[in-house]
């Protein structure tokens, strides 16, 4: 049943990539970007992982996918604003042929790998617990540094926006 599922989630992840590239209208290549986001946490899910699951979640399809829908549609870019592209599908096409070597490449050096078997993880993978006390004990300095860097960042873009404003 793992399988079958992981199966259908991979299908809906390439499928959702494949929409980002090939959709002209930006806010539908937002939307397969969703669907890929998605069907990525649900691949984590599976892997026992639910810390990064519920990140992929709540982080990245829902705040980060809302946000860009927000420009994207702030923006109200029409079809003729969008740029001419007349060999996109070739491109795409030539830019999938020359990768196929490097694929094959990574697929040799994975089967040289020796067999193990594969085995459920332990009941403490993964855990949001686990999780917070490393990041609170190990890595407590470069998480602060990077909250006051965020912090920094907020200020200045509030500051800049504020500017603009006074000044047009």
């Amino acid at each position: 049943m793992v399988d079958i599922v992981f199966v259908v989630l991979a299908i809906f992840a390439v499928a959702g990539g494949l929409g980002m590239i090939l959709f002209a209208q930006p806010i539908y290549s937002a939307m397969s970007l969703i669907v890929c986001l998605i069907a990525l946490g649900g691949v984590f899910a599976l892997l026992s992982a639910p810390f990064l699951f519920m990140v992929q979640i709540i982080l990245y399809a829902g705040a980060i996918i809302t946000l860009l829908l927000f420009i994207i549609m702030f923006l109200n870019i029409k079809d003729e604003n969008l740029p001419d592209e007349p060999n996109k599908i070739t491109t795409i096409f030539i830019g999938t042929a020359l990768l196929i070597p490097f694929n094959i490449l990574i697929l040799k050096a994975f089967n040289t790998f020796p067999d193990k078997p594969m085995s459920i993880l332990g009941k403490n993978f993964g855990d949001i617990n686990s999780f917070g006390l490393e990041l609170f004990s190990e890595w407590l300095v470069p998480f602060e540094l990077i909250s006051m860097l965020l912090l920094a960042a907020l200020v200045g873009a509030v500051v800049y926006a504020r500017k603009e404003k006074v000044d047009g």
